[in-house]
């Protein structure tokens, strides 16, 4: 089930498990995993986009493997908060995920993500072709990273 608000993917997921941030683009989807306790993104790959099926079954795999419990999908606002075109295009590989598997998606707003991971990887001395292998996973990192804590303040807040 897809959820837009962050209080209702929160209430969608089980107590503890590890979920993905995924950063999908026109060519690569960026995938970042947490710990299971959800404190912490880490980039894990770039999966280079060829056909749905294809990329789908790719991320079925991930998610069998890790026991995920969760997706979180960056949603590529415009700057003013308005969606175009790669947004819906987002809405739209989300609406054929849940067809494939039960996980709660979640979106979370990802402008700047890129240019804040291309400015980490520029301060970590990284080369240009290094960079642009590792990008679109490093984005999804930052992407999660802010789903973590968001989901943790929550949790605190929730908790009293």
């Amino acid at each position: 089930m897809i959820h837009d608000e962050m209080p209702d993917f929160l209430a969608a997921l089980p107590r503890d498990g590890a979920i993905a941030g995924l950063d999908f683009g026109e060519k690569t989807v960026g995938v970042a995993v947490s710990d299971l306790r959800r404190g912490i993104a880490t980039p894990l790959l770039t999966i280079r986009r060829t056909k749905f099926t294809e990329d789908a079954a790719k991320l079925l795999e991930i998610i069998a493997a890790r026991g995920l419990a969760g997706l979180v999908l960056g949603l590529p606002r415009n700057m003013d908060g308005s969606e175009g075109p790669r947004a819906q295009a987002t809405r739209a590989f989300a609406r054929n995920l849940t067809r494939l598997t039960p996980l709660p998606i979640g979106f979370w707003d990802e402008r700047l993500s890129t240019v804040a991971a291309e400015r980490a990887l520029i301060e970590a001395d990284t080369s240009r072709k290094r960079r642009k292998e590792v990008i679109d996973h490093v984005a999804a990192g930052y992407i999660l990273q802010g789903v973590l804590d968001r989901l943790g303040h929550m949790k605190r807040e929730s908790d009293g």
